[in-house]
């Protein structure tokens, strides 16, 4: 009997047995349903080490993991095999795997690139690999050492130089990266505060300095550029005005990111599209750099450098824009694929005919040159250029001398001629014959004196521009004794003003008629000359320039307006008083 209980308490357990293991291999019951089990989950896992586990409905697979290849190339291998993953060696497999100017480091499991010394990534990361499309860049630091011209011409730059040559090599130390941003805007103000110095000293008058200067302000934004962060910056100082603009990823810029880009100055404004900035996208270095750099009064030390612009007759230039230098990542600016548009707002209006021009170094030391940039649009305010390479450029306004015909100068000559001999004759009646002499006729003695030495300057020396400081002083003279004569006719009106008022006693005192005939005009050309003493003498002639050119018109205005307006208007209203008192 108990036999028989034991034998059927032995079939109810593999009854249960049996009902718990209806269940396939892979699958596990819950609630009398059969599921799925994740052998991936078990710890340690299926697979072994170096491996990847995958579940699948039922069962699992293993992979090697990234960075590691199965001892026979299989890629699926099961976990009862003996297949074993091994580190993949990539910087052997793949000797070009980090690109040029790169060098490959292997580690378990992976591998990284770094960029050989004078080379920096063209991201600024210090590892990268080949799936992040980021190339070396050389870094030129050589430019820097290579600028003991600047230094010998700007003595105080040479503080900068090294500096930037400094920052140029910590590039390349890849210690360094994580603090360069603040070290790249440090070196953007000190460069704008020694641009800054320079410029406040005046005019370089030296085409090669120019170009020095402006060689090491491009090659210095080219270098900090890219180490910016996005979007960029902008910076302003009292000579100079700087927007960077900075766009990073892994895709060229196109769609429409590729739409045109605006960076802007008080008075330029550059247009072009991120597309031609990057250059090649085969050669895209992961980023896009813009820079605008617009000088305050560069124009006054570049102006008079034409030669490059290939004049013509009679023709001279004069810069009428601010002077700007415009850079890009894209190395190759000498053609650009599309040409990039910038607008100068005009110095001074003008209707004549303005030129777009970019400084070339290469040129007899630095000159103007029209190569490459044309006028789109152009009227008295504004000028639009487009130039298919990019460098410093400007807006040149073309002049054109009126030449001196034959006959105006036979007429000149003699015209003053004569004038000469017939105020030499007077002179001579005024001085020698005592029965005229008056105040009046001293007064016209002095006048006739003033306008033959203003007359015989005027032949002898208004043409001769050779000398700078001669003409000046001939420019001078003329500016004083042709004032004088004006005064002196002033000093005729008030004394018939006062011969028809006064009736008696109407004679001036001889000093006061000296004070008044030679000493202002003394006084207008001494203050004129203190106040700009450059406006004597131009390119054309020994006379004055436009700058000063009211010192002259201004008294003789005032001359006129009283001899042609208020003395009539005095002695008509003394007549009319006369009248009224008349039996």
């Amino acid at each position: 009997m108990a036999a028989r209980w034991s034998l059927l308490i032995l079939v109810l357990q593999l009854s249960f047995f049996m009902v718990l293991s209806d269940c396939p291999r892979g699958f596990s019951q819950e609630r009398r349903t059969c599921i799925d089990y994740d052998e991936c989950s078990d710890k340690p896992g299926p697979c072994g080490m170096n491996t990847v586990c995958h579940n699948t409905n039922g069962s699992f697979y293993c992979q090697c993991a990234d960075g590691f290849r199965s001892t026979t190339g299989v890629v699926n291998i099961s976990a009862s095999s003996s297949e074993t993953c091994k580190d993949i060696n990539e910087c052997l497999e793949d000797r070009n795997i980090c690109g040029p100017n790169a060098r490959c480091t292997n580690t378990v499991p992976y591998y990284y690139c770094t960029c050989n010394e004078g080379f920096i990534s063209t991201t600024g990361v210090e590892r990268f690999n080949h799936s992040d499309n980021v190339t070396c860049r050389e870094l030129n630091c050589d430019v820097f050492k290579d600028m003991n011209n600047l230094k010998e011409k700007f003595s105080f730059a040479s503080d900068l130089v090294t500096k930037l040559g400094q920052i140029c090599l910590e590039l390349t130390d890849r210690k360094s990266l994580t603090a360069l941003d603040e070290d790249i805007l440090k070196v953007l103000q000190k460069l704008l505060s020694a641009i800054d110095k320079l410029l406040s000293g005046g005019s370089f008058n030296d085409s090669r300095k120019v170009s020095t200067f402006l060689d090491i302000v491009e090659n210095t934004l080219r270098l900090i550029g890219p180490l910016r962060k996005t979007p960029g910056t902008k910076i302003s100082s009292n000579y100079t005005e700087l927007e960077l603009l900075v766009h990073s990823g892994r895709d060229l810029p196109q769609g429409k990111s590729r739409q045109a880009v605006t960076l802007s100055s008080r008075q330029v404004q550059v247009h072009m599209n991120l597309e031609t900035a990057a250059g090649d996208p085969s050669y895209y270095p992961g980023f896009t750099t813009l820079s605008l750099l617009s000088y305050a009064n560069l124009e006054d030390s570049a102006d008079g450098f034409f030669v490059g612009m290939k004049p013509q007759k009679n023709q001279r230039f004069q810069i009428n824009s601010k002077v700007v230098t415009v850079t890009v990542s894209n190395r190759n600016t000498s053609l650009l694929k599309e040409p990039v548009k910038i607008t100068f707002h005009h110095l001074k209006q003008s209707n004549e005919s303005h030129t777009c021009a970019f400084w070339d170094s290469s040129q007899q030391g630095g000159t103007w040159s029209a190569r490459g940039c044309s006028v789109v649009e152009s009227n008295s305010e504004y000028t639009v250029c487009s130039c298919t390479h990019l460098s410093s450029f400007a807006v040149l306004m073309a002049l054109y001398e009126m030449e001196n015909k034959f006959e105006l100068q036979v007429i000149t000559w003699v015209g003053l001629s004569l004038s000469l001999i017939c105020l030499f004759i007077c002179i001579l009646t005024f001085s020698f014959i005592r029965s005229i002499q008056s105040p009046r006729t001293t007064i016209h003695l002095h006048l006739c004196i003033s306008l033959f030495i203003a007359f015989l300057i005027f032949l002898a020396g208004v043409s001769r521009t050779e000398n700078q400081v001669g003409c000046a002083v001939v420019a001078g003279m003329l500016h004083f004794f042709f004032l004088a004569a004006f005064c002196w006719m002033c000093l005729e009106g008030i004394q018939l003003f006062r011969m028809v008022v006064l009736v008696f006693n109407t004679n001036f005192k001889t000093l006061y008629m000296m004070a008044g005939g030679y000493g202002v005009p003394a006084v207008i050309v001494t203050v004129t000359a203190l106040a700009n003493s450059k406006g004597y003498g131009t390119t054309r002639h020994c006379w004055l320039s436009l700058d000063i050119i009211w010192s002259f018109f201004g008294p003789c205005l005032c001359h006129l307006d009283y001899k042609h307006f208020l003395l009539p208007h005095h002695c008509l209203e003394v007549g009319t008083e006369v009248l009224k008192f008349k039996p």
